[in-house]
């Protein structure tokens, strides 16, 4: 038997295991399902404070690029009139 032989053979093999469509979505949503409940999930309580450090950060940031606007606008004011 050559390699020839062999990679036709896996060849045609691969394309019956893998199925039509369906059963592979089918297969994937499976593989989801399964992934999912090895997730931890956060509690409640983790949750929202998860929740403000984010709404916290997002506030600072918007406050430090709003005052660098402001400085910028009136830099540009002053030098171009």
């Amino acid at each position: 038997m050559t390699d020839t032989d062999t990679s036709e053979r896996s060849s045609s093999d691969a394309r019956r295991s893998r199925g039509n469509i369906f059963s592979r979505i089918a297969l994937f949503i499976r593989q989801i399902i399964v992934e999912l409940r090895k997730v931890i999930w956060p509690t409640r309580k983790e949750l929202i404070a998860y929740t403000t450090v984010v709404i916290v950060f997002v506030a600072v940031i918007s406050a430090i690029i709003a005052g660098f606007d402001y400085i910028f606008t009136k830099g540009v004011l002053l030098i171009f009139g």
